[in-house]
């Protein structure tokens, strides 16, 4: 015996889990509430189906938030004026996505 000591390797997560590249994070979120952050003042929180290596997302029981920001001519305040509404299914493309974040996980 050479005298080496060896730690013992590190236990390993299942493949399944493993966060390896930003679309593991993604595939891990399957079936999952998630927040969608798109271009022009949108965010989408709701079940994520499916997706693909553009973002194209399909998604499920979504709530769509649009946020419109309107000065007032008189007093020249923002007015701030979010709209919601429920979507069963939503296909969403790729290319108007800011942010993705997946569900808190413990």
């Amino acid at each position: 015996m050479s005298g080496k000591v060896v730690a013992a390797p590190e236990p390993q997560q299942p493949e399944t889990e493993t966060v390896r590249e930003p679309l593991d994070l993604i595939r891990l979120s399957i079936d999952e509430r998630i927040y969608v952050k798109l271009r022009g003042d949108r965010e989408l929180r709701g079940k994520l189906h499916a997706y693909d290596q553009h973002l194209n997302m399909i998604m499920g029981d979504v709530e769509e938030t649009v946020t419109n920001v309107e000065v007032d001519e008189e007093t020249l305040e923002e007015i701030v004026r979010p709209t919601k509404r429920r979507i069963p299914m939503l296909f969403v493309r790729g290319d108007g996505v800011i942010l993705i974040s997946p569900p808190l996980r413990t």
